[in-house]
Parts: structure tokens; sequence; C-alpha cells
């Protein structure tokens, strides 16, 4: 019963689906996100073999008024927000220019999406997805990179989430998971808006493990949500897709202690080879096993480094392993 009431709400969102599944062609603007106070649940499509629901987070990525932690690794700080154009507020990325915080950093969207085998009545894992530069979750996660079908077809009893980061732009800000406790704050959201949809089965969301999944510029909100995020006793594991970019201090520290109890799985093309020989380099002079391709169970303690070739990064998460480089790492992860 209760692994399917997602299912009772499909015919709902018809209209959205359709143009969620014609956006890679299209490129419509993302829908409108159910915000609070609304029923979520009305909201509901079918898509890919999932159900799927755009939300409005409080504790979203953004918009954030913070400061930049370790600035480009220099260990200082600035802030976010360092323009300000007659009050219109920017931000300057080193590689984009300016991003105006009304274009690029206001979108509180997030994607929330189950397969439709999902049961919460059984064991299962919240995939937390940080996608890369240049993306909306309507255009890329769904419909480009094929992240819901991925999920879907993997036969894992997982749900999941995907903030939107920087809108379309070329930046990783991190945003709000730069802050302390940031990350546990919007997963204690995720879990009450995923309690909506499974009323019988809220507390089985407080109880599942979390798997953090991050494409390219995705690292950075990845890196500080295990860092300084909270809840680092819930993460079962790290799936990396081409995305050793920085923060390699920061990722090795993780893997040699809290991640000790966990997995983590880097898989990369030419594009990031150099941070990943670099970060597996330490790791083994540390004294860590690491291992060379996808291992047949992901369990605690597995380090992996996958090399995809030479995949094109901007097509590796629909290129890579035949064109399923999620699904067939997260498949490998227990109940």
């Amino acid at each position: 019963m209760q692994g399917r009431l997602f299912g009772r709400t499909q015919s709902v969102g018809l209209a959205l689906g359709a143009a969620l599944l014609a956006a890679d062609c299209a490129g419509p603007s993302a829908p409108s996100a159910v915000g609070p106070g609304q029923n979520l649940s009305t909201g509901v499509t079918s898509i890919d073999g999932a159900n799927v629901a755009l939300a409005s987070f409080e504790n979203s990525a953004f918009p954030y008024h913070g400061l930049i932690p370790n600035y480009q690794e220099t260990g200082k700080t600035r802030p976010f927000l360092d323009v300000d154009d007659n009050g219109r507020l920017g931000h300057s990325s080193p590689r984009g220019g300016i991003h105006w915080e009304d274009q690029t950093y206001s979108d509180r969207s997030v994607l929330l999406a189950a397969p439709q085998s999902f049961d919460p009545s059984r064991p299962g894992v919240i995939i937390v997805f940080f996608h890369g530069n240049m993306a909306t979750l309507s255009r890329d996660v769904i419909a480009r990179q094929q992240i819901v079908r991925q999920l879907a077809d993997s036969g894992l009893n997982a749900v999941l989430v995907a903030p939107q980061l920087a809108v379309d732009a070329q930046d990783s800000s991190a945003g709000r998971f730069w802050s302390p406790d940031g990350f546990a704050a919007f997963l204690g959201e995720a879990q009450t808006k995923l309690g909506e949809l499974y009323p019988n089965a809220r507390g089985a969301f407080r109880r599942m493990p979390v798997v953090i999944v991050a494409y390219s510029g995705g690292y950075l909100p990845a890196v500080y949500s295990l860092t300084v995020g909270g809840d680092q006793g819930r993460i079962r594991g790290v799936v990396l897709l081409d995305a050793l970019y920085g923060e390699r201090d920061k990722f090795v520290r993780w893997v040699e202690g809290p991640g000790r109890n966990a997995f983590f799985v880097s898989a990369y093309s030419t594009s990031s080879r150099e941070g990943n020989e670099a970060i597996r380099a330490e790791l083994e002079a540390a004294g860590i096993a690491t291992e060379s391709g996808l291992p047949a169970a992901l369990t605690p303690g597995v380090v992996a480094f996958v090399d995809a070739g030479s995949v094109d990064h901007n097509d590796f998460v629909t290129s890579a392993f035949g064109g399923t480089p999620l699904r067939d790492i997260i498949s490998r992860i227990g109940g």
C-alpha cells in the first residue's frame, strides 16, 4: 500500500512530465516547484520509470548570503555575493564572470524521485545527487543525464534527492552546503517532504542511510557536505562521476576518517585523471587499500577508482560504462 502511494497521483502531472521529457530538445524553463504549505503529492508525475516531483526548499543550496570558505583553496574566506550594482547582487566567478543572484542563485527547487517499485517498508537508501555546471533539474538532470532513469533501472530500493545548484552557469558554488550543518538541514527537510509523499512511512526516511553522488562541479557541495555538513554518520558511500577537480585534501581526510565505515567510488575520464591519480596515491601512501575497476559489491571500506578512458566529460553520465555509469555503480549497493 505504502509503496503505491506515489502512483495514485501519477495522472496529475502528465503535462509536466511531457515538458520534462521534451526538455532536451525544446529546452523549456524548469517547471515551478511545489511551495511550502502546498500538497506536494499533487505535483507528482511519472517519468522514466519513476515518480517525480519538484519541491521548493527552505534549506536549498541557494539563495546564499554567507562566505566562501577556503576560497580557491587558499585557506581564506570571501563573501559569496561580492558584486552590488545599485542593489542587484551578484557573484564574480573565476571562470564564468559575474552571475547575478536573481538569475543564477535564487532557485530553491529540489528534485524528488522514486522508482515505481520503491517500497519504504523495505531497507532503502537516499541518493543525494549534485549536478555539474551549466545544468537545470529538468533539462539536464532528468532529460539529458538520465539520472532518474538510471536510478529506476538500477533495481536499488532508493529515493533520489537532487538540489538545483547554480542555474545553467559555469559555476560550482556550494551555497548553503558550505555552511556547518547545512547538509543536515537540507536532508532533514528532504525527509519531511518525502514523508508527505509516503505519510505512513515518515520515520523510514530518517533511518535510511545516505549515498552522495556528484558529477563534475558537484564535487564542491559534495565534499563540504561530507566534512562540515553534519549527519556524517549516515553516509554509506560516495560516488564521484568525473568529479575530482579540487579539495583533494578534504576527500582524502574523509576517506581516511569517517569514510572507513562507507565506500568511495570515483569513475573518471582523462578530464579528471590527474586528480584521481593524485588522491589514490595519497590514500595508498597512508596505508589504505584501493581497487581498480568497479567491485562486485559496495561495502564499508571499499575504495575504488574506475578509469573510463577517453569519454567526453560533458557526456560522461550518459557515455561512460556503455551509457549508464550511475546505474552500474549504485546497483552494487546492498539493501
